[in-house]
């Protein structure tokens, strides 16, 4: 019988809930200090979740925790993108 295989969990900044890595949005400070959206959830660099809704968006911002959890400033346009996707979605 097959193993059963380990879902991955993550916590989301927003809402600081474990939740399925599949199910969250990846921002990524890559190494060259950009801060991107990883929809394929591989790019190298250091990450934080958040889930895909604007509650989780809106506490993760007010609270700084997105800018905390990747160690850096994060830029208004970056932000804008992020809340477009996030309505998008």
């Amino acid at each position: 019988m097959p193993k059963a295989r380990k879902i991955p969990q993550r916590m989301c900044v927003g809402c600081r809930q474990m939740k399925n890595k599949k199910e969250l949005i990846r921002v990524v400070r890559t190494p060259d200090l950009q801060i991107i959206i990883d929809k394929t959830g591989k790019k190298s660099g250091r990450g934080a979740y958040i889930c895909p809704n604007l509650d989780c968006f809106n506490q993760a911002v007010k609270g700084k925790r997105l800018q905390k959890s990747l160690e850096h400033e994060i830029p208004d346009q970056v932000l804008e993108e992020l809340r477009r996707e996030l309505v998008e979605t």
